[in-house]
């Protein structure tokens, strides 16, 4: 982990499936610069120690809160959340309503997927199969490392250089799948979890596909589920009572926290000055 800056309602930065604490950097740095910033590897992520995955997400957000208690931070904290994480931040406020006083959501797994996709891109089964179905070669982990290296570009030597290694690592690099492989238990933790607590909520979401996506969909679909998702992530903000959905051009799925980290920041910003208004 590392904390930075100093401030009221710290903000703490939950990453996707086999993200990286350190894949917030840039917006790290933004955010300490009015506030207390943290970022962090789960347990079998980055450079935390390995666990066996999946996890669930009583086990995910009780390590959350229990490394929150560690630092010494008080609660609330401003949760920011990306992808797979943005489901770990809304069970965390779920499980733990008073400890949190708002929610930046990064293009959220969320458990009205299904509601807003079409058929054929509905999650109806384990994700466990798509690990086996990708066949890691040197032909695949170049792909990723080009992509990787315009994803992060912005970033400093050597970090960015030590990123893109640990993301492509032997240990690393098929961290996502296994982390998202109980993505069904997840969504009905979240559904069957009830109300969000009543705080200040941002959703941040891309429009744009990156290579790495395409080795999963066709950019068809990928279109389709970029209009579909966006609805979502707008109805999930409408149902917030102080909730907002901003479209980000120009970025996609996995890049928002990497290269544009001045929106996330503005983000948090924003969020923490609407919680601090509150009763």
């Amino acid at each position: 982990m590392d904390r930075s800056g100093v401030g009221r309602q710290p903000v703490v930065f939950v990453p996707g499936a086999g993200g990286i604490g350190l894949d917030f950097f840039l917006a790290h740095e933004q955010v300490a610069r009015f506030a207390t910033s943290l970022i962090y590897d789960r347990a079998g992520t980055g450079w935390s120690d390995d666990v066996a995955l999946p996890r669930s997400t009583t086990e995910v957000t009780d390590e959350l809160r229990a490394l929150l208690g560690a630092t010494g931070l008080p609660a609330p904290y401003v949760l920011v959340g990306h992808s797979l994480g943005g489901a770990y931040v809304q069970r965390y406020a779920q499980r733990f309503p008073d400890d949190v006083a708002a929610m930046l959501l990064i293009e959220p797994l969320h458990e009205d997927w299904n509601d807003y996709m079409p058929d054929h891109l509905k999650i109806n089964t384990n994700a466990a199969a798509a690990e086996g179905a990708l066949e890691v070669t040197g032909d695949l982990i170049a792909h990723f490392r080009r992509s990787f290296t315009e994803t992060f570009s912005a970033f400093p030597q050597p970090l960015q250089g030590l990123l893109i290694d640990k993301h492509l690592s032997p240990e690393r690099l098929l961290t996502g799948l296994r982390e998202g492989s109980n993505v069904l238990a997840i969504l009905d933790d979240l559904r069957a979890g009830g109300a969000r607590p009543d705080v200040p909520l941002i959703v941040l979401s891309g429009t744009d596909i990156d290579a790495a996506q395409k080795l999963f969909a066709s950019e068809g679909q990928l279109r389709e589920q970029i209009a579909a998702s966006g609805k979502l992530f707008a109805s999930i903000a409408a149902k917030a009572p102080c909730g907002e959905h901003r479209s980000l051009p120009g970025t996609t799925h996995i890049s928002i926290p990497m290269v544009r980290p001045d929106a996330v920041a503005a983000a948090v910003h924003d969020l923490a000055r609407r919680a601090q208004q509150r009763p």
